[in-house]
């Protein structure tokens, strides 16, 4: 069995706020471990029981966070942008399934460091669905063919991922008290609850059906404000609302609409604020 693992960094446990997820900030050597630690937990549990391969894929701000020295030395490391698929990079239907760690609910929506790509988005929509990270990228892996087995992360991300995926396996490794406080397990408990969970997981392989994405489907980005909107209908093909910071693109498959997104919010990000 091969599988994929996706691994951000806003859903580890003790990580609560910037400090320990931006690379400026004084706390991030902490957050690097504790993340490369909670990935071992599920890394070494799949090839444990029978993953005969485990491509990771560090899924966080540059992308080059995981400590490749300290990984199982089986592990294959997707590491550093520019990616053409970032969050979801080299996932195709070779997998037998995916899990996601360290992940964290969508823009708006309650949970510790809760965005969706960017600050300035409110809010993504694929033919009307709204979905945050963890929703675009299981649908890529569903285009696919691929069931999302695991997610971890806070509790409200278990909830976002429930009402995504039936039959998903999660693991709470903290409970959200605001946006930047949580009640975390320690790393040796949330380490006990991730073995657990992906033994778990992988039993359950053949249960859990892919979430299989539209044909043609519509994106449609809602920004915080209109000159970011303004910035993301740059790229060719999209269109925006004359009234609200919405811009909307017709995509041909999933995977067109996913690079579509990342264009979009990275104009997004040069709107200046004055």
């Amino acid at each position: 069995m091969k599988l994929y693992v996706s691994v951000d960094m806003e859903g580890i446990t003790g990580l609560v706020d910037n400090t320990y997820v931006d690379s400026r900030q004084y706390q991030y050597a902490r957050g690097q471990q504790l993340m490369t630690d909670e990935a071992n937990h599920v890394i070494y549990t799949a090839f444990d029981e029978g993953c005969t391969e485990v491509v990771v894929n560090d899924s966080h701000s540059k992308m080059n966070n995981l400590l490749i020295e300290k990984l199982h030395p089986e592990t294959q490391l997707i590491s550093g942008d520019v990616k053409p698929f970032s969050m979801v990079q080299g996932l195709d239907a070779s997998f037998a399934g995916a899990a996601f760690l360290g992940y964290h609910t969508k823009a708006a929506r309650p949970g510790v460091m809760s965005h969706s790509m960017i600050f300035g988005v409110r809010d993504m929509l694929i033919n009307g669905r709204s979905v945050g990270e963890l929703g675009f990228n299981a649908y890529v892996a569903g285009y696919y063919g691929v069931p999302v087995l695991l997610v971890a992360g806070d509790d409200e991300t278990a909830v976002e991922a429930e009402e995504l995926i039936p039959g998903v396996a999660t693991a709470v490794v903290k409970k959200r008290i605001s946006r930047t406080s949580a009640l975390c397990l320690t790393p040796e408990k949330s380490g006990q609850l991730l073995r657990e969970k992906t033994r778990e997981a992988l039993a359950n392989h053949g249960k859990v059906k892919p979430l299989v994405p539209p044909d043609q489907p519509l994106l449609t980005i809602e920004f915080a404000n209109y000159g970011q909107a303004e910035w993301a209908n740059l790229m060719p093909g999209t269109s925006i609302d004359p009234n609200a910071p919405f811009v909307s693109y017709q995509a041909k498959t999933i995977l067109e609409a996913y690079q579509a997104m990342l264009v979009m919010t990275e104009l997004a990000m040069r709107t200046a604020f004055c």
